[in-house]
């Protein structure tokens, strides 16, 4: 890694552990937030799923703080305990967030279809890039900047995934705020409240993709640089 890239690396870092820090503080105050209805996490999202015509999609309970995930692959809403259990804003807008991915999978959502068809080739990519990247900046230097070229197609296998996951996680929370308000699960108190929650999460993968592809542009260009030499 040259300097440079080092140095941009940082900065983006410093910004991802800024953005995760708000959000972080935003969930654990909208948690203190109950709901007026009462509903837990786990209602919220079976709720949701039930009006969108899902019934082969189970919510469940996993460990982790924020660990809230879908899985397509078992079809299953993994939710963590303070979400699960919780009947606050921030578990109704995570549950619901979750449940748009939900709706996306059962309506073939192009953006996550896109997405789960690159998980196997980005596993296989990331197990390899940073090493690739290393000895080709190396050889580069020496004259030979082709281990960069494969490095740099590798990455850009991973920077794509990064940005079409920007749409996906975008238009689940489009879906599960929209839901949240026309069924009147959060009130015109909590609402605002859930859409400022949601977009704290969304911009954690905005300041992912801006990173991955700035690095990824200045790999290419200390690979153009080496081919001028």
């Amino acid at each position: 890694m040259t300097p440079s890239i080092m140095i941009v690396s940082l900065i983006f870092l410093g910004i991802s552990m800024l953005v995760s820090m708000i959000l972080k503080s935003k969930f654990t105050k909208y948690s203190k937030v109950g709901l007026a209805n009462g509903m837990s996490g786990r209602e919220i999202a079976e709720k949701m799923l039930r009006e969108n015509g899902i019934y082969d999609v189970k919510v469940q309970s996993v460990n982790g703080f924020l660990s809230d995930h879908y899985n397509p692959v078992n079809k299953t809403i993994n939710l963590s305990p303070e979400v699960y259990e919780g009947r606050s804003v921030s578990a109704a807008a995570v549950a619901a967030h979750e449940c748009g991915h939900a709706v996306q999978h059962a309506t073939s959502y192009g953006p996550l279809m896109m997405r789960s068809k690159l998980v196997p080739a980005v596993q296989f990519s990331s197990m390899l890039v940073n090493w690739i990247l290393l000895i080709g900046v190396i050889m580069a230097y020496s004259g030979n900047p082709t281990v960069l070229l494969i490095g740099i197609v590798l990455m850009a296998v991973t920077v794509l995934f990064t940005l079409i996951t920007l749409p996906v996680e975008f238009d689940a929370s489009k879906r599960a705020l929209a839901w949240l308000d026309h069924t009147n699960v959060t009130t015109r108190t909590e609402y605002p409240m859930a859409k400022d929650a949601l977009k704290w999460a969304a911009t954690t993968y905005v300041v992912a993709a801006l990173a991955a592809v700035v690095t990824l542009i200045q790999y290419i260009m200390l690979y153009m640089g080496s081919r001028d030499r």
